[in-house]
This record gives structure tokens, C-alpha cells and sequence, in this order.
């Protein structure tokens, strides 16, 4: 049965502080204890932590008879584990909220489950994903996962489940479904749930099956919001060869605003304008590597908006090399605009470059795409790259890497989509500029109906997928765009009802969606204090401190330096030792929490060996790997509204979800 809203308890709150402390924090000697709570088995700085389960007791003593200290614990409660032992037929668990042996008390096993790792799940994006189910059993989702027709089988139990809950229909005995994710809205990326993993099996190649809690406290405050709107914000490539983009963008947006304005939206569709050129180091007369022309500007500002776009110029000389630097352009759209305001957020993407990454040593942001992608969905902004292809990169050969770098930074998690990167055929330059036209303007225009179809109450469909491939760039912008746009709507409407996570205690969920299993249905994510992450950026400086130094002068001593340094800033040299062949993982460099996490590592298996068989360029890309996911490590320690504190007053307590993917 699906657990009601059992998580308003402050005891909760202080509860969860115990999920963090997973990792010693180097260069600081922590005070002396006389207890620490149990080890992971094969461990030597992880320690045992546990869930409770509704209904669980904390007992004085491991007894029946003791005295109960506290009586039906907060469900989903975090507990280290100091000891454990048998009575009355029963095991027992002495738990802690910290691992400063701090007692609480004693509970019985079968109320806990175990939790190894801080492994928790988000959902995707609704672009056509079916709700997620939680089945009651493995075996219950097997049996769907494994049948003839499993998307049918799914969205038959997901109609016979909402049957249930709306009263409609008596729930069978046998009815596996335990839970599911809101069908008719979305939870909001911005609510913050906890969804731990306790065990993953993989029984077909490709999709995994997940135990796993979810868990909502139900008392996170999200803005009143009553009206949808919508921003769209030009990241405008202003170099020497933009000039008829730039003015045909002029009329697009020209066009798009008398299309609000006619549609009484003009408080309710915003533009915003940022310019980006190159280096200003290497060619100081380019006068700016990026900057914003212009704020968000709603219709009642067209006049203040044209301006700014009407003051948009091409560059005046050549930047150092095709490349431009688009990263800037959007680094700085991210973080400079105010975006607060619009519940539905797109950036357009106009270049007819490929972006500088951080090899380059002219790059201003020091990130490559997969670091300003991630900053973008942590904005909840999706980016469209429009790239004008145009016979001068063809003839520079910069086609084919503009279009690999703006596909990864566009990549969709949902297949029907793909990725957000528009190829626009600029062979002939008047043919270009009309389909680049087209294809601004039917963006936008899917954003319009968006907004208008929340202020009427229309629910948006999702498209139908194309047949085939022939319906030109135009088209396939326009179905993208209107498959955001029911996301987007989704979105809005789970933030405005204020929409939860469910609450199971223990269920077993499929990683992909059932209906259609290229999909995923979450993104795992790795829940990180602020001292864990500062340990991380700590040691991975080591090893880039130790790449760039050995590339320089030419040594074989790229490992012994590493050691030699990490050993120079731990509590305890002794663990260090070098052995033949071993991996970084191996060598404890990077930490015992990232050793089971459910993904491969290039940086944690890298070997001596490894690393001396590289070519220049192989390790060159390693080394920036590093660069930049350091820089967004330091992002993430200045995003100050996305720490979650759970009361506690140490700020190196707070957590902060990491995407798995930016895991070293």
C-alpha cells in the first residue's frame, strides 16, 4: 500500500545529517574517540549505516522486554551502526544518529534494511517516458520486464493502479504495483526526495533492476506560482562571419513578438541576448570573449530588448582560431541572467563554430561540454545549438567536431529526442539564412503555445514520432521543441500542486522505462557533504598537480608522485604504498566511497602502466577530464540554494546531489 505523508517529524531532519560523513576529511585531525561505529566489511573508513522502517522501536537494550526509549521512530530514519548481536530470537542493532558515539539505542533487524552506498535516484524528464512503477517483488517486475509485450503490461497496471487509488475499483490481493509516479504532472526537479538504493540486479543486458526507498519529507518550500513563463535567451556567435545570422535573428524575433503581443502573452514570454566571440587575450581587438546585451525582457520591454539586438555586431577582425568560444557565450547566460522569474527556460545556441574546450590554453572557462551541460540542467535550461554549416568550416574540417562536441552538449536522456543540436545546411548563404530563420521562429513558437495552453488549462499531447527522417531540420525542431514543451508543462504543473515523490519503504523499480527500454526512467546521483567533495577536489588536484608536472619535464614518476604528495597531506601515510600494476582505486588514492559505485572509471583504473602506454594526446585528454570537472566541483561549493542542510548547523554536514556522471 502506498505509506501516507509520515516525514513532517524535525526528527527527520536531524536524522539525515548521518547520511554524509562517509570519507575522513584530509589535512584536519579529527578528535580522539573512544567508539566508532562498525566498518563495511573489506572497509577501512566506511562505516555500517542503516534505514528504519515504519513502525520500527528504539529499545534501552537488546531485549523485548527493555524499555523503549523512543516508540515508532521516524520511518526512514539514518542510523550509523555501533554493534550487533542476537536476543530472543531476534538481531539486534545498537545505532547512532552520528558516528561521534552518540547513542541512541537499540532496534530489531527486521526493521532496518542496509544501506552500503549514498546512492540515490532522480526521475527523468517526462518527454515520453510512462510513470515509473514500484513493484512489490523482483520477482513481480520480472514477470512484467520479461513478457511478451511489457509495454502494455505496464500501462495496464499503471490505469488499474490510479482505478485503486481513486477508489474505483478493489485492489487484488495479488496486485503487485506498490506505487507510481504521478501520471498527470511531474515532480519537480527543484523538490529535493530521497530515493537510496540498496541493491541493483541486472537480469537483462542493459537495464537493471533496483531495491530501493523513497522517501519525501513533504515540507519543502517551492515558490507560489500560479502563471507559467517562458524564457528564451539568444547565445549569439558575433565573430567576423555572423553578420547575416545576426540580422536575420533581428527578424525573427521581430515576428515572434507580434505573435505574443496579438495572443495577449506580452507579461508572459521574455528574450534574453548574450554575445560571445574569443579570446581577447590572444586578439584584443575582438573587445569581448562574452557579455550580456541584454536581461530578460518580456514583451512590455520589446522596445529595450530590440535595441540591445539591434546593437548586436559582427567582430571586426578574426578570432586565433575557427573554434570560438561558445562555452563562454553559455557559462555566461547561465549565470549572469535572471532566470528566476520563468518556470520554462531555453537557450538558443547560434554559431557556425565548433566550441574551444579546455585544451585550448585560450579558454575562459577551463570546462568542456559535458561540466556546461550539467551546470545547464542544474539551471533547469535547455539548450538548442543551431549550427550553420557553412563551406569555410567544411573546408577548415571543423564540421564534424562542432557537431560531436554540440550533440553531447544537447544529448537528451529520453530516445525520442536524442540530443538538441539543429544542423543547418549555410552551403548557400541565402538558403541558409531562411531555414536558420524558420527554425528560430519554430522554437519559439512551440514555447508561445506553451504558455498559452497553461493559461487556458489546455493540456499539451505529446507529438506523435515521426515516420521517418524527411521532414527537414525545420520540422524535427518543431517536434523537439513540442516534446519539451509537454515536459516543461508537466514540470510546471507537479511544481505548482506541490506534486511528491511517492513513499514506499522498500520496492524494486526497472532503470529503464518499461515501454520503451532505450529510456531511462532516473539519474543516479551521489549525495556529497561539502567535506567530501573538498577531499575530492583535494585529491584530484594531486593527481593533475602530478600529470602536468611529469608532461613538463618528461619523468616516469608520474605515480610515485602522487603517492608521495597524498601521503604529504593524510592523517595516515602508511596507507600509500605502491605495488606493481596497482590502479588508482587500488592505491585508496580517490577514496573507499567511490570504489562500488555502479560505473567505470577511467581515472580509478588508470595503472602506471596505463598511463605510460597513453599517447600524448590520450593523457592530454585525461588531464582535462580532470581540469574540468574540478571547476564544476567548484561551482557546485558556491551553489548555496542547492545545499541541503537538514537543520544542522555544520555546514560540512550539508549534501549536495552529484550527477553520477560528473564522478570522476
Amino acid at each position: 500500500m502506498l505509506i501516507g505523508k509520515l516525514f513532517r517529524m524535525k526528527a527527520f531532519f536531524a536524522a539525515m545529517i548521518a547520511l554524509i560523513c562517509l570519507m575522513p576529511v584530509w589535512g584536519k585531525d579529527a578528535p580522539a574517540q573512544q567508539c566508532k561505529p562498525l566498518l563495511v566489511p573489506g572497509k577501512r573508513s566506511l562505516f555500517q549505516q542503516v534505514i528504519t522502517h515504519p513502525g520500527a522501536n528504539l529499545y534501552a537494550s537488546a531485549s523485548r522486554s527493555a524499555q523503549i526509549l523512543e516508540a515508532r521512530i521516524a520511518p526512514f530514519t539514518v542510523f550509523y551502526v555501533y554493534e550487533r548481536t542476537a536476543a530472543d530470537d531476534t538481531d539486534w542493532l545498537k545505532v547512532g544518529l552520528s558516528s561521534r558515539c552518540e547513542m541512541s539505542g537499540w532496534v530489531k533487524e527486521d526493521k532496518i534494511s542496509e544501506w552500503r552506498q549514498a546512492l540515490s535516484l532522480i526521475f527523468t524528464e517526462r518527454q515520453g517516458r510512462q510513470p515509473v512503477l514500484f513493484f512489490k517483488s523482483l520477482e513481480a517486475l520480472d514477470r512484467v520486464a520479461g513478457s511478451a509485450s511489457p509495454s502494455e503490461e505496464a500501462i495496464q497496471f499503471a490505469s488499474q493502479f490510479e482505478s485503486i487509488q481513486a477508489g474505483n475499483s478493489p485492489s487484488p490481493e495479488d496486485f503487485p504495483v506498490l506505487a507510481m509516479e504521478p501520471s498527470e504532472e511531474a515532480v519537480s526537479r527543484k523538490r529535493f526526495y530521497l530515493m537510496p538504493i540498496f541493491q541493483t540486479v541486472e537480469l537483462f543486458e542493459g537495464v537493471k533492476f533496483l531495491e530501493l526507498a523513497s522517501i519525501d519529507p513533504g515540507n519543502w518550500q517551492l515558490p507560489e506560482e500560479s502563471e507559467l513563463r517562458t524564457s528564451i535567451v539568444f547565445v549569439l556567435d558575433t565573430t567576423i562571419s555572423m553578420k547575416p545570422y545576426i540580422d536575420r535573428t533581428r527578424q525573427a524575433v521581430r515576428k515572434i513578438y507580434d505573435a505574443i503581443q496579438a495572443a495577449g502573452l506580452a507579461d508572459k514570454v521574455a528574450f534574453g541576448l548574450v554575445a560571445f566571440r574569443s579570446s581577447t587575450e590572444k586578439t584584443p581587438d575582438l573587445k569581448y570573449v562574452s557579455k550580456v546585451l541584454s536581461d530578460l525582457r518580456d514583451g512590455r520591454q520589446r522596445t529595450e530588448f530590440e535595441s540591445a539586438l539591434a546593437a548586436a555586431e559582427e567582430a571586426k577582425v578574426s578570432s586565433h582560431s575557427f573554434n570560438e568560444d561558445a562555452f563562454a557565450g553559455l557559462k555566461t547566460a547561465l549565470e549572469k541572467l535572471s532566470w528566476s522569474a520563468y518556470q520554462s527556460r531555453i537557450m538558443l545556441l547560434i554559431t557556425d563554430a565548433g566550441p574551444i574546450r579546455n585544451d585550448d590554453p585560450y579558454s575562459t572557462t577551463g570546462m568542456n561540454e559535458a561540466e556546461i551541460a550539467d551546470m545547464a540542467a542544474a539551471k533547469g535550461v535547455r539548450t538548442f545549438v543551431l549550427h550553420l554549416r557553412t563551406p569555410l568550416a567544411e573546408k577548415r574540417n571543423n564540421i564534424n567536431y562542432a557537431e560531436a562536441r554540440y550533440r553531447a552538449l544537447t544529448g537528451q536522456s529520453d530516445s525520442a529526442i536524442g540530443d538538441l543540436y539543429l544542423p543547418i545546411d549555410a552551403s548557400d548563404t541565402r538558403t541558409g539564412v531562411q531555414t536558420f530563420g524558420r527554425v528560430v521562429e519554430g522554437v519559439a513558437a512551440q514555447m508561445v503555445r506553451l504558455v498559452k495552453a497553461a493559461g487556458t488549462g489546455e493540456r499539451l499531447q505529446l507529438p506523435d514520432q515521426p515516420s521517418s527522417g524527411t521532414g527537414g531540420v525545420v520540422a524535427e525542431a518543431e517536434r523537439k521543441a513540442a516534446i519539451l514543451g509537454y515536459a516543461m508543462q508537466l514540470e510546471f504543473l507537479g511544481r505548482r500542486g506541490k506534486v511528491e515523490a511517492p513513499q514506499v519503504v522498500t520496492s524494486w523499480v526497472s532503470d529503464m522505462d518499461l515501454a520503451r527500454p532505450d529510456t531511462p526512467s532516473f539519474k543516479v546521483t551521489v549525495l556529497l557533504s561539502k567535506n567530501q567533495l573538498s577531499d575530492l577536489y583535494q585529491r584530484l588536484r594531486v593527481i593533475l598537480d602530478q600529470a602536468q608536472r611529469t608532461k613538463r619535464t618528461g619523468a616516469r614518476d608520474f605515480f610515485q608522485g602522487i603517492l608521495s604528495a597524498a601521503a604529504q597531506i593524510s592523517r595516515d601515510p602508511t596507507q600509500f604504498s605502491l605495488k606493481p600494476n596497482q590502479n588508482l582505486g587500488q592505491l585508496g588514492l580517490l577514496g573507499e566511497f567511490l570504489d562500488d559505485l555502479p560505473y567505470r572509471s577511467s581515472i580509478m583504473r588508470l595503472t602506471e602502466e596505463d598511463w605510460y602506454r597513453m599517447s600524448v594526446g590520450e593523457q592530454q585528454a585525461l588531464v582535462d577530464d580532470i581540469k574540468s570537472k574540478i571547476r564544476r566541483y567548484q561551482q557546485y561549493n558556491n551553489d548555496v540554494s542547492s545545499w541541503i542542510s537538514f537543520g544542522s548547523t555544520d555546514p560540512g554536514d550539508s549534501v549536495y546531489r552529484v550527477p553520477l556522471s560528473m564522478m570522476p
